[in-house]
């Protein structure tokens, strides 16, 4: 894919660094409205705090889960950091796409579930722990940009160099 040009890439950023701080954010919201519906002794607390989850499900975690995933991969398929040419980058991928799977298609019917039901549910609390965890994790690998290129990356490169040194000139020598 052709590289974005600056203007357009920045763009990108700024939008793909927005709905993933939503994204932590959200899911910041939904544990402490899990926590709060899991650990009051006031019923009506519990069924307030689970429709207020409905609510955020049913409104914006899928748009900004797919927004998050879909910036994500456009940014890095525009830029020179490629999709799996760094392994930092290979593996915030996955894992958004995971997480991102996970909450369009388990936490959200599970919210609705327990928003009916109207009982204390301790995956209402592990599920967003576990989401908010991992984008502070791919947080700090996005920061820190840790390890290098992937295997794949790595033997091309390596290829590359070997043709350039195979089909570069001779030194000229020097006097």
């Amino acid at each position: 894919m052709k590289h974005l040009r600056r203007p357009a890439r920045r763009a990108l950023l700024v939008v793909h660094v927005s709905v993933s701080v939503a994204w932590l954010g959200l899911s910041l919201g939904l544990l402490t409205l899990g926590i709060t519906a899991y650990t009051t002794e006031d019923p009506s607390l519990t069924e307030a705090s689970y429709r207020a989850m409905k609510v955020f499900a049913d409104v914006i975690l899928a748009p900004v889960a797919l927004g998050t995933l879909g910036s994500g991969l456009m940014l890095s398929l525009g830029t020179p950091w490629g999709l799996a040419r760094h392994r930092w980058v290979w593996t915030k991928f996955w894992i958004t796409l995971a997480t991102a799977t996970a909450t369009i298609f388990a936490l959200r019917p599970e919210i609705a579930h327990v928003a009916e039901a109207g009982v204390p549910d301790i995956s209402l609390v592990a599920a967003p722990s576990i989401s908010t965890a991992a984008y502070l994790f791919m947080t700090a690998v996005s920061v820190l940009k840790p390890w290098g290129l992937t295997r794949r990356e790595r033997r091309r490169r390596e290829a590359a160099s070997a043709r350039k040194a195979v089909d570069a000139p001779p030194p000229v020598p020097r006097a």
